[in-house]
């Protein structure tokens, strides 16, 4: 399995499309690590909220400098979605340095594990030591994705009504 992680732009705004609707069609209405592409009506200003949030002198004050990448495979295919957060601040101190997602019909194929080594060697080169992430105590393909990454369980809170567990990663 190969998969590279690539900056949205708008060569992919049909797939990215295709990989949004697999989610909806699949009775899924959030697409954790997306910067709200669930949320969003038009593909073109989803990408500029992206590239504003990813540039330190035009990112949104109410969120934090934040990189955004699909992970393709080897045909291109969009296969993932996963960001970075770079300083965590506000509610982002319980939900961690990043989220991410991987298309319905490509879960259980190790690309999540994969994605979340890459983003983990991107944090690191922007001198980060520690990195963390959030998830809900039930979503058990998710907690053996961070551990596989070397997360350690440090803390859990509720948030609207069900409990995540917060990990830490050294990096």
């Amino acid at each position: 399995m190969e998969i590279k992680l690539i900056r949205p732009d708008l060569s992919h705004k049909e797939e990215a499309e295709l990989f949004k609707n697999e989610f909806f069609e699949n009775n899924e209405n959030i697409i954790n690590g997306s910067e709200m592409l669930d949320n969003m009506d038009s593909y073109d200003d989803w990408l500029n909220n992206v590239r504003r949030n990813s540039n330190p002198e035009a990112v949104n004050p109410e969120w934090v400098l934040t990189d955004t990448f699909f992970a393709t495979d080897e045909t291109n295919r969009i296969v993932g979605i996963i960001d970075f957060r770079h300083e965590l601040k506000d509610f982002l101190i319980d939900f961690g340095h990043c989220g991410y997602s991987v298309r319905p019909s490509e879960r259980k194929k190790g690309y999540a594990t994969k994605m979340l080594s890459m983003i983990l060697e991107i944090a690191k080169n922007t001198g980060l030591e520690t990195f963390q992430l959030s998830v809900e105590k039930t979503n058990e393909p998710s907690i053996k994705t961070i551990v596989k990454n070397g997360g350690i369980y440090k803390r859990s809170f509720d948030y609207e009504g069900e409990t995540a567990d917060v990990y830490e990663i050294k990096l």
